[in-house]
C-alpha cells in the first residue's frame, strides 16, 4: 500500500478543516515526506488536547489517540518535549470552541 507524504496529508487535513470553517495552522513544519504529525486542539478556554497517530498491531490499523490533555500550557510543554525528540515532527494547531478536530472522520481516521 502506498503511503501519502506528510506534506500531502497535512495539506488535505487543513483543507478539510477550512471547509468546516475550523481555523488551523502549521505550528511546526516537519519532514515533507515522512514526518510524524501531531494535532493540538485548542478549545480557546485555556484547555487543549494533543493527538498522535499510533499503529495498533492487534488490529493492523492506525488510530489517533490522545497524547496529552488539560491546561493549554501543559499540553504545549508536552508538544515542546516531543519536538525536541523528533526534529522531523509536524505540529498542527486546530482552534475550535466546540472541540471539533475531524480526526475521527473517514479518510482521516483510517
Amino acid at each position: 500500500m502506498t503511503r501519502l507524504t506528510s506534506e500531502f496529508w497535512v495539506s488535505a487535513y487543513l483543507t478539510r478543516l477550512r471547509l468546516h470553517d475550523i481555523p488551523a495552522f502549521v505550528v511546526k513544519h516537519g519532514d515533507d515526506t515522512a514526518g510524524a504529525v501531531l494535532v493540538k486542539l485548542n478549545t480557546l478556554d485555556g484547555q487543549a488536547q494533543a493527538f498522535q497517530r499510533r499503529f495498533d498491531f492487534m488490529t493492523d490499523s492506525r488510530n489517533w489517540e490522545c497524547l496529552a490533555e488539560g491546561e493549554e500550557a501543559a499540553v504545549d510543554a508536552s508538544l515542546t518535549k516531543q519536538r525536541a525528540m523528533d526534529p522531523d515532527l509536524w505540529v498542527i494547531e486546530v482552534e475550535d470552541r466546540q472541540g471539533r478536530h475531524l480526526l475521527d472522520e473517514a479518510g482521516l481516521s483510517d
